[in-house]
């Protein structure tokens, strides 16, 4: 199926619910269909039909209705997040060769800057109407300016639908290709993962450009409703939450501390609540735990990438509630099993598959693995390499089939020898209940090579000795993971979509280095 048949799938069953509703109003499901159709209309008269087309927006339910536009016009959606500098955002649509992009009022110098940045850009049009960008069209008069409808997209497996930037934190983006095959292999995984059979309130509170935005689309055969916020505001999704009796949300790791962070997280009424999702990177079990106590038996979490969305492995509620208490973390430390479709394995560096229990990179096989980087032949084989997509983590299977994420396969710390995994030992700091964040991080040491260092967020208000820290390392994972030393920050840097930039950690204690390894 395509995009534009979940769209009408919801369209049909609800075609007056609202589908995209913020504080200034919202779009029912008709009311989607009648703009979708006029945005394909324009891109059918711009010529754009099959070609890159780009939103530029803050989180808006005019935003959302022009990106079913782009689906149902057969043209590939490329998601550019307004929080990003200009100067990256254009290399992502120099490489996806964007052809037209639509952008909020809010973001015309941006735009204009990016349409002098990028050659394939020819087109731009304000979807709210009020830009005095010089050749800039109107949402309105781009609807209008043939007045033919579009011919329906082509209906292959194959069909890139979707270029989506695989971001993050260590440079500039490639651009992952997602075909009607990977889309419907992540919306069947998310339906089988999430059953529903009760009208759904969805709260769209990080950037429409991440995982939120795409939460959205694969629930809309359902008709849900998708209330959505200007940003991942803790007091602003916390009161949401009870004012809109959301029933599902997907957030990141960072946004929930900052929710357990808040000092009134357990005076609002959740009961609404019957899914939270939490995905994009590995959480601590001790905050995993927690937030299951403050909202509820909802908590689970989902394992994916760029180029095999949010689907690879799921951890539902109830494998989190069956874990024995005395075999802590459990399964808290877990991301869950293979999602139904997919092949997940551990492989050695040969290539070859390695038993239960032993740590190599995390490798998947199936129909949600994306076909490859959009014109990057030599990163798709490299992702690619033995027949297997390389997602980049470092991690173990139990007997059962439960995967364990131990580290960014960049981010593992050789010192005096030994292997540190890194994200080990941030779950171990995060877990203290005066930290809110972390980054564990490789530095210079003139005995070790590399020494562990960690750089911590602590909550508001509260104070903590490093000696403190260094010992509940020691005790929980030995003296090799330790850190040698521990820095305080008021705020630790962070990524358009709320990721820690372990980049910009390291670096900073590499300056003067004459290599970036010890």
């Amino acid at each position: 199926m395509r995009i534009i048949d979940f769209f009408r799938r919801g369209l049909e069953h609800g075609p007056d619910v609202p589908a995209f509703i913020d504080e200034n109003g919202g779009l029912t499901y008709n009311q989607v269909n009648e703009l979708s159709e006029g945005v394909a209309s324009g891109l059918y008269a711009a010529g754009c039909c099959g070609h890159s087309v780009a939103v530029y927006s803050p989180n808006d339910p005019t935003a959302f209705g022009v990106m079913i536009g782009i689906f149902r016009a057969g043209s590939q959606w490329v998601p550019t997040n307004m929080r990003n500098a200009v100067a990256v955002n254009a290399a992502l649509l120099r490489t996806t060769e964007c052809k037209l992009l639509f952008f909020h009022s809010s973001l015309a110098k941006q735009a204009a800057q990016l349409k002098q940045e990028v050659p394939t850009l020819i087109h731009l049009v304000c979807i709210d109407d009020s830009s005095d960008i010089t050749g800039a069209l109107t949402l309105q008069k781009f609807m209008t300016s043939l007045g033919q409808p579009c011919p329906e997209p082509l209906d292959d497996p194959d069909r890139i639908e979707t270029v989506f930037p695989t971001g993050g934190t260590t440079g500039l983006s490639k651009a992952a290709m997602w075909t009607q095959r990977v889309w419907e292999s992540s919306i069947k995984a998310f339906w089988t993962c999430l059953p529903s059979s009760e009208p759904a309130v969805h709260l769209v509170a990080a950037p429409m450009t991440h995982a939120a935005g795409v939460v959205a689309l694969m629930m809309m055969a359902s008709s849900t409703k998708n209330v959505i916020l200007p940003s991942a505001d803790a007091t602003s999704i916390l009161e949401a939450i009870e004012k809109h009796k959301i029933t599902h949300l997907y957030l990141p790791p960072t946004v929930v501390y900052n929710l357990l962070a808040h000092p009134r997280v357990r005076q609002y009424n959740y009961s609404s609540l019957r899914c939270l999702v939490i995905a994009a990177s590995p959480i601590a079990p001790a905050k995993l735990k927690e937030a299951m106590e403050v909202f509820g038996p909802v908590i689970c979490q989902s394992f994916g990438q760029a180029e095999a969305p949010m689907f690879i492995t799921f951890l539902s509620t109830q494998d989190l509630l069956s874990s024995s208490p005395e075999k802590w973390p459990g399964l808290w430390a877990s991301c869950g099993r293979a999602t139904l479709g997919q092949r997940v394995e551990i492989m050695a560096e040969d290539g070859q598959i390695l038993p239960n229990g032993e740590r190599g990179e995390i490798v998947v096989r199936g129909d949600l693995v994306f076909p490859g980087y959009f014109k990057n032949p030599i990163a798709t084989a490299e992702a690619s390499e033995h027949g297997w997509h390389h997602t980049g983590d470092i991690g173990h299977k139990d007997k059962s089939g439960f995967i364990y994420i131990v580290d960014r396969k960049k981010d593992m710390i050789v010192t005096g020898g030994f292997n540190v995994f890194s994200a080990e030992v941030e779950q171990v700091i995060s877990g203290h209940p005066d930290v809110e964040d972390c980054a564990v991080v490789a530095v210079p040491d003139a005995k070790w090579g590399e020494a562990v260092k960690a750089v911590v967020q602590l909550k508001p208000g509260r104070n903590l000795d490093q000696a403190e820290l260094i010992a509940l390392v020691r005790s929980t994972l030995g003296s090799v993971q330790a850190p040698k030393t521990i820095d305080f920050v008021d705020q630790l840097p962070r990524s358009s979509n709320g990721k820690v930039l372990k980049r910009d950690v390291r670096q900073a204690y590499w300056i003067g280095s004459d290599r970036q390894v010890g």
